[in-house]
């Protein structure tokens, strides 16, 4: 790791990259939720930012 981040610095690059790049493998929420709200999910990778 050349520099330091912020939570806020990789928050955005991952949402960044489920909306581009990775969409349909990686999703990205900031929403309140509990594991039976991911049932049914077909991404690979759920990103859960207030987790």
């Amino acid at each position: 790791i050349e520099k330091s981040a912020t939570y806020e610095d990789i928050k955005a690059v991952i949402k960044e990259a489920a909306n581009g790049e990775l969409k349909g493998i990686l999703s990205y929420t900031e929403d309140e939720i509990v594991s039976t709200d991911l049932i049914g999910d077909n991404n690979s990778s759920i990103f859960d930012a207030k987790a």
